[in-house]
């Protein structure tokens, strides 16, 4: 189960930005959507994917750790700590040590409530690993793939493997010759594909590493097939205008939007 937290490039009143849940111990990235977890919601969670270092997608990383220090504390106290493990780029993983914590914005959970047991800890991957994560209830292992993605910070996307095939957040991105390529003659159960600007704004959306209608048009045409695709990131205020120049596009994808709360009832792999 893959559940939609949040799917907006910026915040409003029931807009939140980038999170998805996979079953209920895995982020792919942490944006403000977390803050919709209760608190033992939020105690699960073992594992944070991150695709890259702008705020909107990590800020609820810094904000996580401090809720569930001691939820996640086992009998023994803190030698029982359980850590949650952050997962990026070693550039994403830099990043958030130099600029969040770093004692100045934030405490440096990578050290804290120990050094030695530390709440958060820090695993670098690499584009074109497979991740896997082992099931808690004894059923199939959750595998992800780590894509390639074209951004101004380094940043990646994510391919979580199902039985239906895979489903696809291509993170912040603009124009992706690469993710194209990697995916021809792939089975595809959902793609999740940013536009985070309007055709007025296409230039705004090149120089900044995202798309516009008229560009995602382009990147839908090397996709294979016929696929169900679902559009993140458009800023709270722009929603109706970027939809409206999406819906006019000539696809033969199936577009819709995003939503909040979103489900995607996708079992895992069973490889």
């Amino acid at each position: 189960m893959i559940r939609v937290l949040g799917c907006h490039g910026s915040i409003a009143a029931r807009c939140h930005t980038t999170s998805f849940l996979l079953d209920d111990d895995i982020l792919i990235d942490a944006g403000s959507g977390v803050g919709e977890l209760r608190l033992d919601e939020l105690a699960r969670i073992d594992h944070i994917l991150l695709s890259h270092s702008h705020l909107d997608h990590i800020l609820s990383v810094p904000l996580l750790a401090d809720s569930v220090i001691k939820l996640r504390m086992g009998p023994g106290g803190l030698p029982d700590l359980r850590p949650i493990q952050v997962h990026g780029l070693p550039q994403t993983l830099e990043a958030i040590k130099a600029h969040i914590l770093n004692g100045v914005i934030w405490p440096d959970f990578s050290r804290l409530p120990s050094a030695a047991h530390p709440i958060l800890t820090l695993h670098p991957f690499n584009i074109g690993d497979v991740l896997t994560f082992p099931s808690h209830g004894g059923g199939a292992d959750r595998v992800v793939r780590v894509l390639p993605a074209r951004h101004t910070v380094p940043g990646v996307g994510f391919g979580v493997e199902t039985p239906q095939g895979l489903w696809i957040y291509t993170g912040d991105t603009g124009p992706n010759p690469d993710l194209w390529k990697l995916l021809s003659g792939q089975r595809i159960a959902q793609l999740v594909i940013e536009t985070a600007f309007g055709n007025e704004e296409a230039h705004l959306a090149e120089i900044s590493g995202h798309l516009s209608p008229q560009s995602l048009a382009k990147e839908l045409a090397q996709l294979d097939g016929q696929v169900s695709v679902f559009i993140t990131h458009p800023k709270p205020g722009e929603v109706p205008a970027v939809l409206s120049q999406i819906r006019a596009l000539d696809s033969q994808h199936r577009i819709e939007p995003l939503r909040e709360g979103q489900r995607f009832g996708v079992p895992v792999s069973d490889r």
